[in-house]
């Protein structure tokens, strides 16, 4: 299996100001793509065929946020299909609303971020042997303690009692078109819970394993 995540929002805690106005986004969306590597060009393929639609130069990175609200209901709609013909294509996502989270917890953001990974991902993944790991290098870093993949690793081994061993493959998302993929779904539920635009949300939401965080 290949797991490539993204994500929506940010763990910035100014809510004192609207978000992008000097605050920080109130909800943070992790989502991710579980997928068998023989699959693993599909959710890619959709990325390429937008981009040739868009008309998008090659060297330019095409992020869910630069989309009509059309073309974002439209890829949910496609995604549905692929996720029908295809079951063993997961698609697994986290929100949390951040202004519920105690104080304790907001002085080592890091470890509310691993959390919520180790909440979606580990149900979807402690099965199979070998898992790659692919998340974005420009994602919310890990500060505290060791890596996310080495947290997981140990979650998996200690505390799931599997034998999963995960190859951490950290890759830049403007190269990575099913990073892109991982983007676009972050994107597609934090939209949801962020501004009130639920549009590509609704088409997903059946069809997902979307959880929340101190609702």
């Amino acid at each position: 299996m290949i797991v490539h995540l993204d994500e929506s929002g940010d763990l910035g805690w100014k809510f004192d100001a609207p978000y992008r106005q000097g605050g920080s986004s109130r909800y943070l969306t992790i989502a991710m793509t579980i997928c068998p590597k023989a699959k693993k060009d599909l959710p890619k393929r959709m990325i390429i065929k937008l981009r040739k639609k868009l008309k998008i130069a090659k060297d330019k990175e095409l992020k869910a946020s630069d989309l009509s609200n059309r073309d974002r209901t439209d890829f949910a709609m496609k995604t549905v299909t692929l996720l029908e013909k295809h079951q063993d294509i997961k698609i697994a996502a986290i929100t949390v609303k951040k202004e519920n989270v105690m104080e304790h917890i907001r002085n080592d953001p890091n470890k509310l971020y691993n959390f919520m990974i180790r909440l979606i991902l580990l149900d979807h993944i402690k099965m199979h042997p070998v898992v790659d790991f692919v998340p974005d290098k420009r994602a919310i870093k890990v500060a505290s303690g060791n890596s996310l993949a080495d947290y997981l690793q140990t979650e998996l081994w200690m505390k799931e009692n599997a034998q999963t061993k995960i190859t951490d493959l950290p890759q830049e998302s403007h190269m990575n078109r099913n990073l892109q993929f991982a983007d676009f779904m972050a994107n597609f539920i934090w939209r949801k819970y962020e501004l009130n635009h639920s549009g590509a949300f609704n088409k997903l939401r059946t069809h997902i394993d979307n959880r929340s965080l101190y609702f």
